[in-house]
């Protein structure tokens, strides 16, 4: 695959770049799901009983997050790589400072959105730093392993929250702190110094007007179902959304310099990557909660063994990441997608088929997991290194904040679904069951937006 970088004024050791990007990845994934399992201690800690409430600790985080990638990205390419990835951290570790001092629901939510600004700027720069500081002939392999990262973040998160809020549940955010500042420290020295691509500068109307139709499409995805789908805010919502895909597709094909340029769309492999990621991303989502409740409302498991049922999965992504190399030079990346989608597959129609209220773990949810996580890492890496292996430097932050946003959009729709199918039915064996089939069929669609074209 050919990537371009962005041109530096000096040179780092890939490996240094990669150990600093790899903590701020981490952090970022962390908190998209080490939070989940501290809520009921925040409840007691902060007075707090109302679940709707608190529940927007989590959708704050993941609204801010996704509607600010774009922007974000478009940020790093004006600024830099590094500058925007250091920008992020700081933000970032500053936010989850004040997040645990926080006094009250209200002023944790507001923390949590500028923690979601932080890494909204800090993912898209740290791919820039990976295509930048990796020679070509390891830059592919390089993005595979910057894309298992995440898997790592979604294993431990839930693992090392329990453990977090034995002690009390502020560690959560406290233990990004001094990780964040030393990652800063050495990114300073290290990670290689690149030139932005000023340019024109995308008008404020249209970067305005893309974050709120992101930020109401993943409102609309999240509230939907507790809303009713049916409702007058939902609609309106919708409406809202529709509007703004409609305007945004105008900017697109019209603005003298949109926040995401034609060009950006025409490049080879990206597009197509794009959807597959999203696609892919609904099964994820439903996957991955639809297991949780499952360990924990049918099993009524406690929130660390649900953590550590978890874990298996997730934890094989980096290591499928790197060895799925050899399969991608021997049989091209969509043959690899297509084949991860399927085994994805395979590993949530075995929990329809095999588990049961009375079943063990070890011989009915574990294989299950091990399957989807081999399945993800032959997806999610293959999918990110395809996709950006084309873009030219000054798309590097763009194009992989887009296809960030696609990955949070798909796994959006996936919870939505899923809860849509638990609250159709009573909740129970039948009710996951059906649930789990139609997760299965997801992943397998998605196989089709990945063999549309030559497989190598």
């Amino acid at each position: 695959m050919r990537c371009v970088t962005q041109l530096t004024t000096r040179t780092a050791p890939p490996r240094a770049v990669m150990a600093v990007v790899a903590v701020g990845v981490l952090l970022s994934g962390f908190d998209l799901f080490i939070v989940n399992v501290a809520l009921g201690d925040i409840a007691a800690s902060l007075g707090e009983g109302d679940l709707a409430d608190l529940s927007w600790i989590l959708n704050a985080y993941a609204i801010t997050f996704a509607a600010l990638l774009v922007p974000a990205g478009r940020i790093s390419d004006l600024i830099g790589s590094k500058n925007g990835f250091l920008a992020g951290l700081l933000v970032f570790t500053l936010a989850s400072a004040a997040c645990a001092f926080s006094p009250g629901l209200g002023t944790l939510v507001a923390f949590r959105i500028v923690q979601a600004a932080g890494a909204a700027l800090m993912i898209p720069s740290s791919l820039g730093l990976v295509l930048t500081a990796f020679p070509a002939e390891s830059r592919a392999g390089a993005v595979r392993l910057w894309a298992g990262l995440g898997g790592v973040g979604a294993a431990l998160g839930p693992v090392v929250g329990g453990v977090l809020v034995q002690a009390d549940w502020r560690w959560i955010f406290l233990v990004n702190v001094p990780l964040g500042i030393a990652a800063a420290v050495v990114g300073w020295r290290v990670l290689p110094e690149t030139v932005g691509h000023p340019g024109r500068r995308p008008g404020f109307v249209g970067a305005l007007l893309l974050v709120v139709t992101v930020a109401t499409l993943v409102l609309l995805l999240v509230e939907g179902s507790e809303w009713g789908w049916t409702s007058t805010r939902t609609l309106t919502v919708a409406a809202i959304v529709v509007l703004g895909l409609a305007l945004n597709a105008w900017a697109v094909a019209r603005s003298a310099d949109p926040i995401v340029s034609l060009d950006l769309l025409r490049t080879p492999h990206f597009a197509s990557m794009s959807l597959t990621l999203l696609a892919f991303h609904v099964s994820f989502g439903a996957m991955l909660l639809s297991v949780v409740l499952w360990l924990q409302d049918v099993w009524g498991l406690s929130a660390l063994q649900t953590g550590l049922g978890v874990a298996p999965g997730p934890l094989l992504v980096p290591f499928v990441a790197v060895y799925g190399g050899r399969l991608v030079s021997a049989i091209g990346p969509r043959a690899v997608i297509a084949l991860g989608t399927s085994v994805f597959a395979i590993g949530v129609a075995s929990w329809a088929l095999l588990a049961g209220p009375s079943t063990s773990y070890a011989a009915t949810i574990l294989p299950g997991m091990l399957l989807t996580g081999i399945g993800v890492g032959l997806v999610v890496p293959p999918s990110m290194a395809l996709g950006c292996s084309e873009l030219p430097p000054e798309h590097h932050g763009t194009g992989s904040a887009v296809l960030q946003t696609a990955r949070q959009v798909g796994i959006a729709v996936g919870v939505a679904a899923l809860v849509a199918v638990l609250t159709a039915q009573p909740v129970g064996a039948d009710a996951f069951q059906v649930a789990w089939w139609m997760t299965a069929a997801f992943a397998l669609a998605a196989s089709l937006t990945a063999i549309g074209r030559s497989t190598r």
